[in-house]
């Protein structure tokens, strides 16, 4: 929970830099493929000083988790081999990739949109996309359905609530570390369920 917390601090740094809309870009592409925190975070934080530009942010956290996306994919399609102990490790378990890879079987759009949409390990998903060739374009739109469901949801939330909705993150932290971490295995369990 610390060096969660730690993270999560250090993503909402960059909120108070004027580098804030490239780091969540940058923070959305990374998330894509391995790093723990979701970029919502720091969309969150930008929109509360300027919820008029809530969307731009959306747009951007869109872009990078798209591209994001395209190099989680390459990573599963040329560098698996090389890099799966270290993924295996740190970032997700074999079983949930393998599992990814069994879903795809049946409809690798709708997995890849519920991971895009929900806490479900995104990052697993487009690897797994790489590693089990799935269609760049299947990749592609379900990406951009599911994440931009996802982020402009969160635009319209600090539009028009602001600075609410992040002082009851911030007071909260640990309930939604929680809540998070029981609609990430619930997510999971419904993946199993309808497909």
């Amino acid at each position: 929970m610390k060096i969660i917390r730690r993270l999560y601090d250090w993503v909402l740094s960059w909120a108070d830099t004027r580098y804030g809309t490239p780091a969540l870009g940058a923070m959305s592409f990374c998330e894509s493929s391995f790093f723990p925190i979701p970029p919502d975070v720091l969309q969150i934080a930008l929109s509360v000083s300027k919820p008029l530009r809530s969307f731009w942010y959306a747009t951007v956290n869109l872009i990078g988790s798209v591209f994001g996306a395209l190099f989680g994919y390459f990573i599963g399609y040329a560098f698996w081999v090389s890099t799966k102990d270290f993924f295996f490790k740190y970032v997700f378990s074999e079983e949930i990739f393998n599992k990814v890879g069994e879903l795809y079987d049946e409809n690798a759009f709708l997995v890849i949109f519920t991971a895009a949409f929900t806490p479900i390990p995104y990052k697993a998903c487009t690897i797994a996309a790489g590693f089990w060739e799935i269609s760049l374009l299947t990749l592609i739109l379900a990406s951009i359905a599911g994440r931009g469901l996802r982020f402009y949801a969160v635009a319209a939330l600090m539009y028009f609530f602001g600075p609410t909705v992040k002082i009851w993150i911030d007071r909260h932290f640990n309930w939604v570390t929680i809540i998070f971490t029981i609609l990430l295995v619930g997510g999971i369990v419904l993946i199993k369920a309808v497909l």
